[in-house]
């Protein structure tokens, strides 16, 4: 009985470290409920927190438009090599193609 006692012991102290270093790291934050808890912990006054807000939005948007342009270079590599396998040449081919034209 002792031995399920100090192993219930050391499984909640195992637990109180994780949720310790994931509650009070922002870096080890992977939910809403850490992240909140986190930054509450800090004590921001209200002005803060609105600036903190209008940092996240920010932020927000640049990646937004960061997958935007990720996923407008993938479809532009696709259709180059649709274009090399249809023209039977290399993608590199293509692509010196593509760089002689423009500089005409």
């Amino acid at each position: 009985m002792t031995d399920i006692n100090l192993q219930n012991v050391i499984d909640a102290f195992d637990e109180l470290d994780f949720e310790n270093r994931t509650t009070k790291n922002l870096e080890n934050a992977r939910n809403k409920v850490q992240m909140k808890t986190y930054l509450s912990s800090l004590d921001y006054s209200l002005r803060r927190i609105k600036i903190l807000e209008e940092v996240v939005a920010e932020l927000v948007e640049e990646k937004k438009e960061e997958l935007i342009k990720q996923e407008h270079i993938q479809t532009y590599k696709a259709k180059v090599i649709q274009l090399s396998r249809e023209f039977k040449i290399s993608y590199q081919d293509v692509l010196n193609i593509m760089v002689q034209l423009q500089q005409r």
